[in-house]
């Protein structure tokens, strides 16, 4: 299996932390958050071939992790040059994932050992898996709703509580493809918030008939959006 890890956002609620530095290169315990993903998905799933998407400061990351070999894996680039959200993004890795199932994940979501990456690789038995996470704010996010047999049928983005039924999921940010989710980005419209959004994706993936498993992670996650959490992270016991 390979891996493609969305790392291109400044993280503008990072203030002057991400002045020079792309959000994924924050550090938490010394190590840039982009290394502990790709660690995490070396050691505890197996695999050693990524394409990072860059974007801000992009050089950064490159500099840091060149082609791969300190950490025993390869590593490819894309540069998403226009900033237009997490839809497009994506597709930069489409002739690198050719026919081979992937992972994706946004590069500021840490999973801290030992994670959940093989839990989701092992659930990866029918088109694909979308990792769930219980006790978030789902009005914060995307509520990812589940039928009985714990498949996804809708993401409804940042609604309101009302909005929301008791079958919903935070959506962890983390998901596992086949290259069939690339006919749906290149259908893509910008979302009303002038962005072409993945989980719009995912919502024509399964309308079209795939099953998306949702699988609830059972260890610790954290999204690294602001330096609130960067804070809290950096002092904790490891």
């Amino acid at each position: 299996m390979k891996a493609v890890i969305l790392a291109a956002g400044k993280g503008t609620r990072m203030g002057d932390l991400t002045a020079n530095l792309p959000k994924p290169m924050v550090l938490v315990e010394g190590k840039p958050v982009l290394e502990h993903i790709l660690l995490g998905l070396r050691d505890e799933a197996g695999i050693r071939d990524f394409f990072i998407v860059t974007g801000w400061c992009g050089h950064v990351i490159r500099d840091h992790f060149g082609e791969g070999g300190p950490w025993g894996v390869k590593i490819a680039y894309g540069e998403q040059v226009v900033q237009d959200g997490t839809g497009k993004a994506p597709e930069l890795a489409k002739e690198w994932v050719g026919q081979d199932r992937f992972l994706l994940t946004y590069g500021d979501i840490l999973l801290r050992p030992p994670t959940d990456y093989r839990l989701l690789v092992e659930a990866f038995k029918e088109d694909g898996v979308i990792a769930l996470k219980d006790g978030q704010d789902l009005t914060k996010g995307g509520a990812v709703v589940l039928d009985q047999e714990g498949f996804m049928t809708d993401i409804i983005e940042k609604g309101g509580s009302g909005q929301i039924p008791p079958n919903a999921f935070y959506n962890a940010g983390i998901y596992l493809l086949t290259p069939v989710i690339f006919k749906h980005t290149a259908a893509l419209e910008k979302s009303p918030r002038g962005e072409y959004e993945f989980t719009d994706a995912l919502k024509a993936m399964v309308k079209a008939g795939a099953r998306l498993r949702g699988v609830t992670l059972r260890r610790e996650w954290a999204d690294v959006r602001d330096p609130s959490v960067l804070a809290e992270l950096n002092k904790r016991p490891s």
